[in-house]
């Protein structure tokens, strides 16, 4: 463990709820073309355990989009690049690190549903509350969280952190 962070939520306790998900996810789009759309960077250590969770074929894509610049939101929301498969009339789940502003969430479903999928649903890591009212559009979540910057299991502060099996938030933070 970082000797600067506070752990918000165990490797052990990560894994555990990921196998609770897949068994949602699996059981909700039984018998159905799925894809995964993983959001890139942050999603990728989550998406790649969920999908070996997944018991039923289905499609991964990813699409990245940036709104950070040194660990503070731009206030904007970018699109850095796009799915490579169409979507069209398929079943759609969208992964996410976290969502906690909303602003980053919203574009991303604004932009997949110009795409035409049969369904589209949304799967996140972490869910932060601050007071953005867009929990209803999260099918999915692993775990709320407080108010504090969190890295690991795929979120990073410039770059950094990633790797660790855990979420974590600065002490202080």
């Amino acid at each position: 463990m970082e000797k600067n962070l506070d752990v918000l939520v165990s490797a052990e306790d990560i894994q555990k709820r990921i196998a609770t998900l897949a068994r949602q996810i699996q059981q909700d789009f039984s018998g159905r073309q799925l894809v995964v759309v993983g959001v890139l960077k942050g999603a990728f250590i989550f998406m790649a355990d969920l999908v070996r969770h997944i018991k039923m074929p289905l499609a991964c894509d990813f699409l990245r989009v940036s709104s950070y610049e040194k660990d503070q939101s731009t206030g904007v929301v970018r699109m850095d690049f796009d799915m490579t498969q169409p979507i069209a009339g398929k079943d759609v789940l969208l992964i996410e690190d976290i969502v906690d502003s909303g602003r980053t969430l919203s574009y991303l479903l604004k932009h997949l549903e110009t795409k035409k999928p049969a369904s589209l649903k949304v799967c996140s890591l972490l869910y932060k509350e601050t007071g953005a009212q867009i929990k209803n559009r999260v099918d999915y979540i692993g775990f709320d969280i407080p108010n504090r910057y969190v890295v690991g299991y795929g979120l990073d502060s410039e770059g950094l952190y990633r790797s660790l099996p855990y979420v974590g938030a600065f002490k202080g933070s």
